[in-house]
């Protein structure tokens, strides 16, 4: 039994029974941004693409969802290049999840757009950015990184992360 996390901020509703109704095993939310954790015996590639036709059906809505296992996620947070940033303040230093990997030349383009202070790092499929004057007035949007994706990308900070990680270690 694999645990799975789906990421995606739009899909808030019904979250628990769709999973459910998928033969996913004890689906539970952290917060309202979009992670569900689960468990499912199916691929992370099997379970995203059977919550996206479900989501589609039940809601007509098309939401790109990414799902992670739980081993990806560790190590994800494992290899973040900013750990001394994570750990004095977690909320700032996001992680980018996208269904392709990450292009590593999409740094450079993210690069030249960042604000003074803010680090950008692709690590494996991740994205990490260390936002260490907050990020509302950031010029790295979700607008941006999707563009220089070229596919959806969807971030959570690390609190959000350990979090997740931490409902996943107790499920």
């Amino acid at each position: 039994m694999q645990q799975r996390v789906i990421d995606n901020p739009k899909f808030t509703v019904h979250r628990n029974t769709l999973a459910a109704s998928l033969g996913f095993r004890e689906p539970r939310n952290h917060v309202q941004g979009g992670n569900l954790v689960f468990a499912a015996a199916t691929s992370a590639t099997a379970c995203t693409d059977a919550l996206e036709r479900a989501i589609a059906a039940q809601f007509g809505l098309d939401v790109p969802v990414v799902v992670s296992t739980a081993a990806e996620l560790q190590t994800a947070l494992l290899r973040c290049p900013f750990a001394a940033a994570v750990d004095a303040r977690p909320n700032l230093v996001h992680i980018g999840f996208c269904r392709t990997k990450f292009p590593a030349v999409a740094a450079a383009e993210l690069g030249a757009r960042a604000q003074e202070g803010e680090r950008i790092a692709v690590v494996g499929p991740h994205v990490w950015i260390d936002y260490e004057s907050g990020v509302a007035r950031s010029k790295l949007t979700p607008t941006v990184l999707d563009r220089c994706a070229g596919a959806p990308v969807t971030m959570r900070n690390a609190r959000t992360l350990r979090a997740v990680l931490g409902m996943l270690d107790a499920g």
